[in-house]
């Protein structure tokens, strides 16, 4: 982006903020009347919390802040939600129990483990040399009601006193019963080949569409989905089920019309449809209903009849760079066939997601007597929802003045490349034991050891050493929903919960080793429930990089790194549906004709509302999903974000040059505390955003850091998120003009 174009942006944004004004006053006034109507209806002698919840799209604890008579007399046991964080909530906090004092937990330290020979890498991966490779749409990033704590740990304390405390495991028996599968529940492999559906992909800018059958040059109108679903029926079979957008993105046509992009999303999918069309009720098993409205990857979901059909967003597998829909096709169908040499049942199905839960399932034992062929036990809902409230994520944080100067030397951006793929050589099976701090107390050092090097989740007292200069090592609850930071301060003690590689890199890091006392854990067996899975995809994903730069047709080698990143979304996505969060409904009403909010389903919430439509949402909770694995996700998202920290950067020690496959083994040190103190500017998930620029090797393979950006003169150092994107794209732009 130039200056020119930076202007221009942010006239827009002007624009924008002056159009969305009268609608946020339009709904703070439909607020206030839905609060009046609350209170008036909380003076009737049997009014209920939950019953006003319901009809009003609201939590209990946002009624009782209104009418303060309906809370319970005493306090309700059982899980507990996350604080709101309505305004209103936040002026009634009297209305809730005062909190109790309890004892604080008895830690047992854990044994020192930076002497032991490093039998597994920090990151959690093996030091022996390996060959080296030739969320469910509806979920969302929302934790289930967390499961109640027992003895409270320490609160993680964050500037400004605010805390999110997180759950801890009951104490005796009802713990007890916490371990255990859910009856039958298991991930076994599938018996049936999906349905294959046929594609086409629309550039709805420009009316071009690409197809089985051929290219055509469509005229759209304004894109809207009638004229959509007309001109492509008009030309296409009935049997192409599944249209996606390569360009154009139809459904933010209205944006400027709407306070928040979802409520043009659904105003779009929920706009006229031609005659005999109506929005998709029920499918067979395989298939889903109804449309996911999503800001930026909505699908929307219509049937005629017999005929059903999709229209999908082709961002959910990758970015297409501009890419004709042409080439976009052709990423698909080299997609397929390098799939097809790993899985001869292979069928693309409509989300990366999808995909790679379908292509895992079928790497499931199959062979009588094999270990786990009678399927992968899926844990209880407390474990899991235990595992939801405190597994996060990638690591994502921003480091600004004043724990940084106002400038820095340089930026540098290092990101992992194909990262998720390095860490599912191992995972957890089974039920987990437990490992109360009594328990891991009675073990010998060796068992404790092995326990912390084994599958695990712990929930720990971390103490910073002191004379610590270097970023935080180990995740902390902060406010907000499913929020973390990482404390560092020299001397600081906080109670927190985490993945068994960042507990072990905390204990046996480059630098200095931290204080960690086990308060409870849970250990599971060994097992590669996702190595073969992840090692076709490896293979896959190297076949179709080698092509992106062999290939001598341009269109072709754009076609074969499309591809390659639709590799890196099914793996990706894929570990993401084993987390299972608990689903979320979304849909839109249309306002009555004078104005009316409709009456949304039980249960729901008011998310936005238009000039003539109202959006919902409804928090479906666990369902029963034999593909449910938090622990599976939950391990390859600590062992990446502890490789953020430290990890070996790979090197190549042997090459075929018929088949390119190679041979890799250690090469040096890399990741965030092998860069001097201070110099840490930024982590995105995969990514270091650093001042300094070291010489790192980099041979390609799945967890490498590779450079993407660099600017080595003076920059000022970013405060927000928008000045690190800022950088980040100046950054990479550098880079690119530096040439190979």
């Amino acid at each position: 982006m130039d200056a020119k174009g930076y202007s221009a942006g942010r006239a827009e944004l002007r624009e924008l903020r002056d159009g969305i004004k009268p609608l946020e006053q339009k709904l703070a006034k439909l607020r206030a009347v839905r609060d009046k109507k609350i209170a008036e209806l909380g003076g009737y002698e049997k009014a209920k919390a939950d019953h006003l919840a319901t009809s009003a799209g609201l939590s209990v604890i946002d009624v009782v802040a209104l009418v303060p008579r309906l809370a319970p007399e005493t306090p309700v046991s059982g899980p507990v939600s996350a604080p709101s964080t309505d305004s209103a909530t936040e002026d009634h906090v009297g209305t809730r129990g005062a909190a109790q004092q309890v004892e604080e937990p008895v830690g047992v330290p854990a044994p020192d483990l930076s002497a032991l020979p490093p039998e597994v890498e920090a990151s959690g991966e093996a030091d022996a040399e390996e060959p080296g490779p030739a969320g469910s749409e509806e979920t969302a990033e929302t934790p289930p009601p967390s499961p109640a704590p027992t003895a409270a740990a320490e609160p993680s304390p964050v500037l400004g006193g605010e805390t999110r405390e997180l759950p801890s495991i009951p104490e005796g028996v009802e713990g007890d019963r916490w371990f255990r599968a859910e009856r039958n529940l298991l991930s076994q492999r599938p018996n049936f080949t999906q349905a294959v559906r046929q594609m086409a992909f629309l550039d709805a800018s420009t009316g071009v569409m690409v197809w089985r059958g051929g290219q055509v040059r469509l005229e759209l109108g304004r894109a809207s989905v009638a004229e959509i679903l007309t001109a492509v029926y008009a030309t296409v079979p009935v049997s192409v089920e599944r249209i996606y957008i390569t360009a154009g993105d139809p459904w933010h046509q209205g944006a400027d019309r709407h306070e928040f992009l979802r409520d043009a999303v659904a105003a779009w999918l929920n706009g006229p449809l031609p005659e005999g069309w109506s929005v998709e009720s029920s499918r067979g098993k395989d298939r889903l209903a109804g449309h996911l409205v999503h800001p930026r990857n909505p699908v929307g979901r219509w049937q005629r009849g017999d005929q059903h059909t999709e229209i999908r967003n082709v961002a959910e597998w990758f970015d297409p760079e501009g890419a004709d829909p042409q080439v976009v096709w052709l990423a698909f169908v080299e997609l397929w066939k390098v799939l097809r040499e790993q899985w001869s049942d292979v069928v693309l199905m409509g989300s990366p997601s999808q995909t790679g839960r379908d292509l895992w399932s079928r790497t499931i034992p199959a062979k009588a007597g094999a270990r786990w062929a009678d399927g992968y036990p899926v844990m209880s809902q407390e474990i899991r929802g235990l595992l939801h409230a405190t597994a996060g994520q990638g690591r994502t944080e921003l480091i600004s003045p004043p724990r940084l100067p106002a400038t820095v030397p340089g930026w540098f951006e290092w990101d992992r490349t194909f990262a998720y793929a390095k860490h599912c050589w191992m995972s957890g099976v089974g039920v987990p034991r437990r490992l109360t701090a009594a328990a891991f107390s009675a073990l010998s050092e060796k068992e404790q050891n092995n326990a912390l090097y084994a599958p695990s989740h712990w929930q720990v007292r971390v103490t910073v050493p002191d004379g610590w200069d270097h970023v935080g090592l180990l995740p902390a609850a902060a406010p907000g929903e499913r929020a973390w930071h990482y404390p560092h301060e020299a001397g600081r003690t906080f109670t927190t919960w985490a993945g068994g590689a960042e507990v072990n890199l905390a204990l046996r890091n480059p630098i200095q080793p931290w204080r960690i006392e086990i308060l409870d854990g849970l250990v599971w067996e060994k097992g590669d429930p996702l190595k073969e899975w992840s090692t076709k995809l490896k293979d896959a994903w190297a076949h179709l990089q080698r092509w992106s730069t062999a290939h001598a047709d341009e269109g072709m080698r754009l076609a074969y790194r499309l591809a390659s990143r639709a590799v890196r979304a099914i793996l990706l996505y894929g570990i993401g549906t084993f987390a299972q969060r608990p689903k979320i409904t979304t849909g839109s009403l249309e306002l009555g004709t004078g104005g009316e909010v409709p009456e949304i389903p039980d249960g729901a919430q008011l998310t936005g509302i238009t000039e003539t439509h109202v959006t919902w949402q409804r928090h479906a909770g666990f369902a029963r999903d034999p593909y449910a694995h938090p622990e599976w996700a939950a391990g390859v998202w600590s062992a990446a974000r502890a490789a953020l920290l430290s990890t070996n950067q790979s090197v190549i020690l042997e090459r075929d040059g018929r088949t390119g496959k190679v041979k890799v083994g250690k090469g040096v040190p890399a990741g965030a505390l092998h860069l001097p103190a201070g110099s840490i500017l930024a982590f995105r998930t995969d990514a270091i955003y650093s001042t300094q620029r070291p010489d790192w090797p980099y041979s390609g393979q799945p967890g490498d850091y590779l450079l993407k950006g660099a600017m080595p003169w003076e920059q000022n150092t970013p405060t927000n998120d928008q000045e690190f994107f800022d950088l980040q794209g100046l950054g990479r732009q550098a880079l690119e003009a530096e040439g190979p």
